[in-house]
């Protein structure tokens, strides 16, 4: 805000502001950036850590200014350009904010970048950060400015690829991307055999044609962007055996057609094993090690996981149910088996059921474990719950009925002998104000104690405890105020009586 104000000053009195005060708050302005905070992507934001006030609107106040009086003073406000690169890409990677006037921020901050006459940046990213081995996809690359504006004149390479996490040297390195005019996309057409399927990281250089654009726009450098290489993954020599335990010989074996339907059907007992195994490799050739591979088996009564390991290209698991009986809670029966592979860039992930195998284990001892009960529907939890039956005490002893309208009566008598009273002995009106004022608040007063009267017998018919106090605390103040009124014409009346 501060430096927007000093924007609108410059332009009104440009000729009497001396250039050694434009100077200074230049140099205010880098000073103010060197408290800028970076998140791990490279984005750069401001935190003014005051309550109601974000990182979005004081980021944006700092770059409305900042752009205000870059428009406004002589000379060229030199920033380091991966501060403001980091800023554009802060703005670019919130999302849509929820607030519509932090949206206006969102997008006046990104309008001011790119007219600027800071620095204009120029913004590098992939249409799509997957690209399919299986398909043949090509690697494309665009650049524009921060709201989408076609680049300058520019090359973009790609400085190196590496595996994601790995030391490994680089698998590409010093390539230029071709540039499509048609769709203003950078193209590296094929990818060489050294790139398999895996996490890639990619490091791209932009390089302006002209010279005079390197003092409009700012590239920020190289730029590292993660790609993920899939492909569909060969599966080979699956099979599924029941192994003698003794001898090691194979009982049983199966083939299996990972991925596609199967239905074997197998037998063991407790002194047997099972061997499942089979082969990943990528279109390359190489050994591929998904990022799950898990073996199910289940029971009617319980279910058990188990992982496969893998050497090589080779995966398998052996479950040997002589130790297992335990673990399986000497339960005999069908046991469905179900395979689970898969991978964020393996392309044909599965979980496949590849049939049953009938096991005989022995008899449970006394003290061995039960399963825990399994819901029918396994989804059920999330049903309706049981109604909750709950018996209440018998309710105390009551008195006849005849007997509660003889007490009736009875509360009910003193208040008649009062109206056959006052009809005996008459109304006394005499003090009765004969005054308007005096007369409205007597009646008031005497309205008030009825509705006094009236809420008690609601009290007892309908209402709770609550809701009378409530109503009773505002009738109260009611007749206090009129009461006072009406006693102090009458006290004022009896003394002027008494002198006179």
């Amino acid at each position: 805000m501060a430096l927007e104000t000093l924007a609108g000053v410059i332009s009104l009195a440009s000729n009497e502001i001396g250039q050694s005060r434009i100077d200074a708050v230049k140099n205010d302005i880098l000073k103010l950036f060197d408290s800028i905070e970076k998140y791990d992507d490279g984005t750069f934001y401001f935190d003014e850590k005051v309550d109601g006030v974000g990182p979005l609107a004081t980021t944006s106040s700092v770059v409305q200014g900042l752009t205000a009086f870059a428009s406004t003073a002589s000379g060229r406000v030199k920033l380091p350009e991966d501060n403001i690169l980091g800023l554009t890409k802060y703005f670019l990677s919130i999302g849509i904010p929820g607030d519509a006037k932090e949206f206006f921020n969102q997008v006046n901050s990104l309008s001011c970048l790119e007219n600027s006459r800071v620095s204009v940046p120029l913004i590098l990213a992939l249409p799509a950060t997957v690209v399919s081995l299986t398909n043949k996809d090509k690697l494309k690359v665009r650049v524009t400015t921060a709201l989408g504006s076609r680049s300058p004149p520019l090359k973009v390479k790609l400085v190196r690829a590496f595996i994601s996490g790995s030391k490994d040297a680089s698998v590409i390195e010093n390539q230029e991307l071709i540039f499509d005019s048609e769709g203003a996309f950078h193209i590296l057409d094929l990818l060489p055999t050294s790139i398999d399927v895996g996490k890639y990281t990619f490091v791209f250089e932009i390089v302006l044609q002209d010279s005079e654009d390197a003092k409009v726009y700012v590239t920020g450098g190289q730029t590292k962007v993660p790609v993920y290489i899939s492909a569909i993954i060969k599966i080979e020599n699956a099979e599924i055996s029941v192994l003698d335990s003794d001898l090691g010989s194979v009982d049983t074996q199966k083939k299996l057609n990972l991925g596609k339907e199967d239905d074997v059907s197998l037998a063991a007992n407790h002194l047997q094993k099972l061997r499942l195994s089979f082969q990943l490799s990528t279109p390359h050739g190489h050994a591929f090690k998904p990022h799950q591979a898990i073996l199910k088996l289940k029971h009617e009564k319980a279910e058990h996981i188990f992982l496969v390991g893998n050497s090589g290209k080779k995966f398998q698991v052996i479950l040997d149910f002589l130790g297992l009986v335990e673990k399986f809670f000497y339960l005999s029966g069908r046991y469905d088996i179900q395979l689970s592979i898969g991978d964020a860039v393996m392309e044909n992930s599965f979980c496949q059921d590849l049939g049953h195998v009938e096991l005989d284990l022995p008899e449970a001892p006394e003290k061995a474990p039960r399963p825990a009960a399994q819901p029918d529907d396994p989804f059920s939890k999330y049903g309706p719950k049981a109604e909750i039956s709950h018996i209440f005490r018998a309710p105390e002893k009551r008195p006849s009925e005849n007997l509660s309208l003889a007490f009736l009566a009875l509360t009910l008598l003193p208040f008649l002998g009062f109206l056959v009273g006052l009809l005996k002995l008459g109304v006394n009106l005499k003090n009765f104000p004969s005054a308007p004022v005096p007369a409205m608040f007597a009646i008031l007063f005497h309205v008030g104690i009825g509705s006094i009267l009236a809420l008690y017998a609601l009290f007892w018919l309908k209402l709770d405890l609550f809701t009378t106090l409530k109503a009773l605390g505002l009738l109260g103040v009611f007749v206090m105020f009129v009461g006072h009124r009406i006693l102090s014409h009458l006290a004022s009346t009896s003394s002027k009586l008494k002198s006179a």
